[in-house]
């Protein structure tokens, strides 16, 4: 049973914690209206989660090495199960968001110890076939994650995308505890608690600031307090890192450019490709009137081009230089945004699909690659610590395009609409402000808001494609001291 519970086991940890990146994106409109939230708080829903994950990645894979991975990851599962049942329980959007931050701690601990517990059973080519079964189940998540979530939702309802998990953790523990044989990293790690703090308080810190600055303004107290809280856990963070014996991130590889290009490259991907989707299941759902069905249908266009396009890139592309495929890959992304900024009072959601498909070639272009090129980045015995610190960039950009493209998307409505209109349009759809605004004004706004937020997101795509382009380049040598095989291994064995 080992031979292949393990990788059941692992991939469907995987496909649980990854689905749950996207699944809450069409059901949104129904959490606001039944919870009264507002924009804010359903930015929070979708951040929350991602910062969790971020912010404790590292950390729990080097905890994990000391304590036992397959401890780790079974514990990772039983929070994850139990904030799923407070997100589906809850009364307000308080108690949501900080289930969803429970939630992205269980899926931190399952999320590091993941290629590790493969990595322990799997050697030479059955290694490589794992990864990439795992590879293409995480791929699946994001394609299955908003279709799922408008099925569950016109269904029984928003709350069993929460519920749902419940019976899929229960087989999921009895599938490790069965199938799945205990490891540990190697002896004399540390767990850099300090480290793990101060880079959670920077990720909330300037998360939480960017949202404030939506709903107060730039210049508002609350912003400039959090952007200087952040700014001290950065630093803080760094002086950590610099002295500890086992630092979550060695500074020393950010003297490597070609590290530092593909950090910014997988920084921007999730971000840009990713951090308008939410407020477009909201524009679809509450002033298009579609279903949540329809609307997670919507974005077929962009998964199926993305998973597409990823097997294409697995097979033709594997010489390519990664700089040609993240870089071209962000290009296309905010070719593909900028496409989607046409939207108007009268637009109809097929305006967007040309840029659906370039973003979703983009992506099957990006994420295939920026995994392995982060890994040859830096010498072997570096990967694992690369792995994971590419990992949790991607999460931490996605929570950060969240709040920067909710912050301009308010800011281009308060313009159009009285003081207060935009953020409770969220929370209380469409008919709620009807009182003398006339529905093509509240289109009007809605479309402006998310044109900027659009046009946001194609400006970063390009200069993050640019910039990888540029640097990626520059460290070709040490492209070559990591072989495939050594970067693989590596990144299996540790976290």
């Amino acid at each position: 049973m080992r031979s292949w519970g393990t990788l059941t086991a692992v991939c469907l940890g995987t496909f649980m914690l990854l689905l749950d990146v996207t699944i809450v994106v069409v059901a949104l409109p129904d959490m606001a209206a039944s919870l009264h939230a507002s924009l804010g708080d359903l930015q929070w829903v979708v951040d929350g989660y991602a910062l969790a994950l971020a912010a404790l990645l590292l950390g729990a894979g080097a905890a994990a090495d000391i304590l036992g991975r397959r401890r780790v990851h079974v514990t990772g599962v039983v929070l994850f199960a139990v904030a799923s049942l407070l997100c589906g329980l809850s009364p307000g959007p308080a108690l949501l968001v900080a289930a969803r931050a429970l939630q992205g701690i269980g899926a931190a601990a399952m999320l590091a110890t993941t290629l590790p517990l493969l990595g322990s059973v799997y050697q030479g080519r059955q290694r490589s076939a794992a990864l990439g079964v795992w590879g293409a189940v995480s791929g699946g998540a994001a394609a299955v994650g908003p279709v799922l979530g408008g099925l569950l939702t016109e269904g029984p309802g928003w709350r069993w995308i929460f519920f749902v998990n419940l019976p899929v953790s229960v087989v999921e523990v009895w599938l490790t505890l069965r199938a799945v044989p205990e490891s540990r990293g190697p002896r004399g790690m540390r767990v850099d608690w300090a480290g793990m703090a101060a880079f959670a308080g920077f990720g909330g810190g300037v998360t939480y600031a960017v949202v404030r600055a939506g709903e107060d303004g730039w210049t508002a107290l609350a912003a400039l307090v959090a952007f200087g809280c952040a700014t001290l856990a950065l630093a803080v963070f760094v002086v950590v890192e610099r002295r500890t014996a086992h630092p979550l991130l060695d500074l020393s590889l950010l003297r490597r450019p070609a590290f530092v290009g593909v950090m910014l490259g997988a920084f921007a991907f999730n971000g840009v490709a990713f951090g308008v989707t939410p407020y477009l299941s909201i524009w679809m759902q509450t002033l298009l009137g579609m279903s949540p069905v329809r609307g997670g249908l919507t974005l077929l266009p962009m998964t199926v081009a993305a998973m597409l396009v990823a097997v294409l890139v697995g097979r033709l592309l594997h010489g390519v230089p990664a700089r040609l495929t993240i870089g071209g890959g962000l290009l296309l992304i905010g070719t593909g945004n900028l496409c989607q900024a046409v939207l108007d009072a009268g637009a109809s959601w097929t305006v967007l699909v040309p840029g659906f498909v370039l973003v979703g070639v983009g992506t099957g272009f990006v994420g295939p690659t920026v995994a392995g090129a982060a890994l040859a980045s830096v010498p072997p015995e570096r990967a694992g610590m690369a792995g994971g610190a590419v990992n949790t960039v991607r999460q931490l950009g996605y929570a950060l395009g969240v709040a920067v493209m909710g912050t301009v998307l308010t800011s281009r409505m308060t313009g159009t609409l009285p003081s207060g209109a935009a953020h409770g349009l969220a929370g209380g759809g469409a008919g709620a402000l009807r009182g003398g605004f006339p529905e093509h004004t509240l289109r009007a706004a809605f479309a402006s808001g998310l044109n900027g937020a659009l046009v946001v997101a194609g400006l970063a795509g390009t200069v993050a494609g640019a910039l990888v382009l540029l640097l990626v380049r520059a460290d070709r040598p040490a492209r070559r001291t990591a072989s495939g095989a050594e970067a693989e291994k590596a990144v299996a064995a540790h976290h």
